[in-house]
């Protein structure tokens, strides 16, 4: 073991007492809840359960995070701790072929930021938009001559016109790429800048951040939790969301995207645990740490959910009350009764009749069918749930404005503390490095790390911005997350060692792993990779990629038009794929050179060098040859 580890002592026993350390406990917490609770658990989630059986998906969820999550977690916040250096230190420290994971973990969370922050963007657009009474995507602006509504808007409708058009002025197709639109452009410098602000001084600034940015969130979800139960319709959505259909899990998807959800959603493999660990002590309960942060991230999940759903509840019942309402005005003005003669609760007794008895005429009227499953059946998630379904829910409510700078500023929140997480995974690694002098000053690596990544990110303020920024988040992380995360585990366990990792544990917290956390560290949480990548590819390879385009004159309008990749996206897919996940072999590869032409530069030195007046034996004539 000792010629494949790079060293045989460890940082963190008697030095390293530079290295800055959090304010206290709760710090260091609430910065790695904050790291793992994005997003995504507002708007994947509740979209995943609504999917997949309601309840029902909550088995392989929890299975997922008892033998993957909470494993690879306590992995990361111990080697971390331990070693106490970013991912590329640690890896480096493991063994020298292993840098590559520490490089690469560093080019994933470096693409994340580029479109993460974008999202970020979107939300503070949508978040300065709702200090107006009326919102503005409430109601269609008017055209040109002003004689009436802009008639794209008449076609979709409110929501997804200020989205789509007044939003991202989005082209119908990948191939144009539009014009860069400057407000977003704003909004984007807007946004790093204040990124750039809580990460100056690294966690010195970022620990105090993050009480308000961790913190908010909690409060704004509750406080939509409880207007959420009060809101016409709340039950129905809950029951839908949680009413289980246990035959779902018979689908292999189910388990795949339970899997993956726990997985993406703890922010594993990403490197910025590993680089917030490190900032604690050494002697520290990072048993625990994992345990507790890990059920937090998904109890808010859950608490989330039933945050979302109750809303969505609202909006499919006021949806399902005006489709009722529309139908009941057509009947009204078709057979000539007087008005408010038939309520919504008559309705169905009464088309029923006059359909038994005048079915010409009902079937001229076209009425929509109304039901309010159908209503509940139209999931969404991510940007659509976000800036689509919830925004068109929060128009219904009583005060709207202020429930919708409530929400996006939650939301702005959330992402902030993810971004902490991500720049942390991206600055932590090269200052470890020593890339830039010591002399050089953290503030100003920091800004031109920050410049860099608004500059990169540029690209998605286009009017094909959204496209693109689709494209990273299917590519960027993905597959290259699940091969970091198996180099990790095959890494600590089998190289670094599982008896001096074991340890290792044992001298941080008191106690010695027990069972359950050694045969998943050492067989179930690597053979669960090993599936979740096979499944991964599989599905890569069975479907061609495709996306959704917004196409104001496609006919079944709001549905997205779907379109193919062209080919020279679908290469840029392919590049993204494997760019970072490249730096692992690739490292290895270089190791595995450079120690062999040392090894032979030694051989020569020994076998030469001794014998320097010896010009005649065959030795000799052999080190010549070497040395030319």
């Amino acid at each position: 073991m000792s010629s494949i580890l790079a060293v045989d002592t460890l940082p963190g026993d008697s030095k390293d007492d530079e290295r800055p350390k959090w304010d206290n406990k709760f710090q260091y917490l609430l910065s790695c809840i904050g790291f793992a609770v994005g997003l995504g658990n507002i708007w994947r989630f509740p979209y995943l359960c609504q999917t997949y059986g309601g309840g029902a998906f909550l088995i392989p969820y929890f299975v997922a995070l008892i033998f993957e999550g909470i494993p690879l977690f306590h992995i990361e916040l111990a080697i971390g701790q331990r070693l106490r250096k970013g991912s590329v230190g640690v890896w480096s420290t493991i063994s020298p072929y292993l840098n590559g994971v520490g490089i690469g973990c560093l080019f994933v969370s470096f693409l994340v930021s580029l479109y993460y922050n974008t999202i970020l963007m979107w939300v503070m657009w949508y978040f300065l938009n709702s200090f107006q009474s009326p919102l503005p995507w409430s109601s269609c602006p008017l055209n040109e001559n002003r004689t009436g509504p802009i008639e794209e808007c008449q076609h979709s409708n409110t929501v997804n016109y200020f989205w789509y058009r007044q939003t991202l002025n989005i082209t119908t197709d990948i191939n144009e790429s539009g014009t860069v639109q400057w407000r977003l452009v704003v909004c984007l410098v807007a946004c790093w800048m204040i990124v750039y602000i809580c990460i100056i001084r690294g966690i010195e600034s970022t620990g105090k951040a993050i009480y308000f940015t961790a913190l908010f969130p909690y409060l704004v979800l509750t406080i939509f939790l409880i207007r959420g139960l009060t809101l016409p319709g709340a039950t129905e959505g809950l029951i839908y969301l949680f009413t289980p259909n246990m035959s779902i899990l018979q689908n292999p998807r189910v388990w795949l995207d339970a899997a993956t959800q726990i997985f993406f959603s703890l922010s594993l493999a990403f490197g910025g645990h590993i680089a917030f660990s490190s900032y604690n002590s050494p002697k520290n309960d990072c048993e625990k740490d994992a345990i507790t942060i890990a059920l937090v991230n998904s109890m808010t999940s859950l608490y989330a959910s039933i945050a979302v759903f109750s809303v969505l509840g609202f909006k499919a019942t006021n949806d399902y009350w005006d489709c009722l309402d529309r139908n009941i005005i057509s009947i009204i003005n078709e057979f000539d009764f007087p008005d408010q003669s038939i309520q919504r609760d008559d309705y169905l007794t009464c088309f029923t009749h006059l359909n038994s008895t005048q079915a010409d005429r009902i079937a001229r009227l076209q009425l929509k069918s109304c039901h309010l499953q159908d209503f509940l059946d139209k999931s969404a998630s991510g940007t659509g749930l976000a800036f689509i379904v919830f925004t068109e829910a929060i128009i219904h409510m009583p005060g709207s404005p202020g429930w919708a700078v409530l929400f996006f500023g939650m939301l702005f929140s959330l992402g902030l503390t993810s971004m902490f997480g991500n720049m942390e995974s991206v600055l932590t690694p090269i200052l470890d490095m020593q890339i830039v002098p010591r002399s050089v000053p953290k503030e100003l690596i920091t800004a031109v790390i920050c410049l860099v990544c608004c500059l990169s990110a540029l690209c998605f303020t286009l009017q094909s911005g959204s496209y693109w920024l689709e494209i990273f988040d299917n590519y960027a992380a993905s597959l290259n997350l699940l091969i970091f995360a198996f180099f990790e585990v095959i890494g600590v366990i089998y190289v670094y060692g599982m008896k001096r990792f074991c340890d290792d544990v044992e001298w941080m917290t008191g106690r010695r792993p027990n069972f359950y956390w050694q045969v998943t560290w050492k067989i179930i949480s690597p053979m669960l990779l090993l599936i979740i990548f096979v499944a991964y590819i599989i599905l890569m390879i069975q479907k061609q990629p495709t996306y959704g385009s917004w196409n104001p004159q496609y006919d079944d309008f709001p549905i997205k038009q779907e379109k193919f990749y062209p080919g020279w996206v679908r290469i840029i897919c392919v590049i993204l794929s494997l760019l970072p996940c490249i730096w692992v072999p690739g490292y290895a590869l270089f190791q595995l050179i450079t120690r062999r032409q040392k090894r032979g530069k030694n051989s020569w030195s020994e076998t030469c060098g001794k014998n320097p007046m010896n010009q005649i034996t065959e030795r000799v004539i052999l080190c010549k040859r070497g040395r030319k």
